[in-house]
């Protein structure tokens, strides 16, 4: 079993890997705001847009077929972005690589509700998954920074294959989850595409005249999420927790994936550090992920998520806030690792929370909402914290993704 969960959790670790691996090589890849933005958000955009259609996925075909699928994808496509000519061309391969890495997630989670039937050991699974994963979305930067610094920024795509094989190695014993009849819900599908890319491209070109587009893609997925098929069946939005921990899981990303962006660019354009400096300046945001999900998952298996979710919040808060307003390096140190600890309490809290409120059988679905709607923060968060960047100060931006972040402290207390 122990095998099975490291495979498991080592293909979610590829996913939030890629999610901010990038971060650290932005400056490497291409001198343009607009461009930097897009080779960060093509990957987590798509990535978003999909994870419900691979929820529905993996209940249909079985997780264990769709999580395989996902990690061959993933490692074929990473080879591809390696030998990239252009940032259009590295752009349109990292929005493929979203839709490879939307397989693993939900495939993942409906294999550990199926590994783990009791609800005390699946929460301790799920922190050990949460551990190895949230160590791949934070060590990003560091490995990033390495890799680039050392090897150049192909590096950072072709370290994904090795992973991906390992992966599939010690998987192979994952069972064999009954697969479910059903429809592809296109309309939604479509919609929620189109939504999120209007309403990005509109705040990284500032071009305004696609909000309506947007909008109407937005009414259209709504309305489409009333058929009994849907992508996110309209039941599951019965559970009061299950609402407030989308809206949690958006907050929580839209606060790191951005913090990380305009730290990163920071620390490179005002501090002059080089991509290796920058990845160990994030060496304190990623030493708790290391070892705290876990703790976190045994805390949230005696009290429950809301207090360890709550408190995860307030600790992100409080370091972007000290991080905003002091540029001394030990303040800096320690700022990013209260990051750190309020992620790595946070994260796992809400996904025990969100699944735990959905029935078991729709437990892909709601793994690949929960994830959807983090991922979602996380590209509004690059693009809005980003737009606000080149407007003003990275102080001010830092304030408002802090004041954000607080917000979400108090969401948290009174859903979860």
């Amino acid at each position: 079993m122990a095998r099975l969960l490291t495979g498991l959790s080592l293909g979610y670790f590829l996913v939030m890997l890629d999610t901010t691996i990038v971060t650290v090589a932005l400056p490497s890849l291409s001198p343009s705001l607009p461009d930097q933005q897009w080779i960060s958000n093509g990957y987590t955009l798509t990535f978003a847009a999909f994870l419900l259609t691979a929820g529905a996925w993996s209940d249909r075909f079985g997780g264990r077929r769709v999580f395989f699928t996902g990690l061959l994808s993933f490692a074929a496509l990473s080879l591809l972005s390696a030998f990239s000519a252009s940032p259009p061309m590295l752009i349109a391969l990292r929005a493929l690589l979203g839709i490879a890495g939307a397989l693993l997630v939900p495939s993942s989670l409906s294999l550990i509700a199926a590994a783990y039937p009791v609800p005390a050991a699946r929460a301790k699974a799920m922190g050990v998954w949460a551990a190895v994963s949230g160590t791949g979305l934070v060590a990003g930067p560091l490995l990033g920074g390495l890799l680039t610094q050392s090897f150049g920024w192909r590096a950072i795509f072709v370290v994904n294959v090795p992973v991906a094989l390992v992966a599939l190695a010690l998987s192979t014993a994952a069972p064999s989850t009954p697969p479910k009849p059903g429809r592809w819900d296109a309309t939604g599908q479509l919609s929620a595409v189109v939504a999120l890319s209007t309403l990005t491209y509109a705040l990284v070109e500032g071009v305004w005249w696609v909000l309506p587009v947007f909008l109407v893609a937005a009414a259209v997925f709504v309305r489409s999420q009333r058929h009994p098929e849907a992508m996110l069946p309209s039941r599951l939005f019965r559970s009061h927790g299950f609402a407030g921990g989308l809206l949690a899981g958006a907050i929580v990303n839209f606060g790191l994936s951005g913090v990380l962006f305009v730290l990163s660019l920071y620390f490179q354009e005002a501090r002059g550090y080089s991509p290796s400096s920058t990845g160990l300046a994030f060496l304190p945001l990623t030493i708790p992920t290391a070892f705290n999900p876990i703790f976190t998952g045994r805390l949230v298996a005696r009290i429950g998520p809301r207090v360890p979710a709550v408190a995860g919040f307030a600790l992100m808060a409080s370091g972007t806030f000290l991080q905003a307003f002091s540029a001394n390096v030990l303040v800096s140190v320690f700022a990013l690792a209260l990051l750190g600890f309020g992620v790595s309490l946070a994260i796992p809290s809400l996904l025990t929370a969100v699944v735990g409120s959905a029935p078991s059988e729709l437990a892909g679905i709601a793994g690949g909402a929960l994830n959807a709607s983090r991922q979602t923060g996380a590209v509004l968060g690059v693009a809005v914290l980003g737009a606000l960047l080149s407007a003003t100060s990275s102080a001010a931006t830092l304030t408002v993704a802090g004041a954000l972040l607080l917000l979400g402290a108090f969401t948290v207390s009174g859903t979860t």
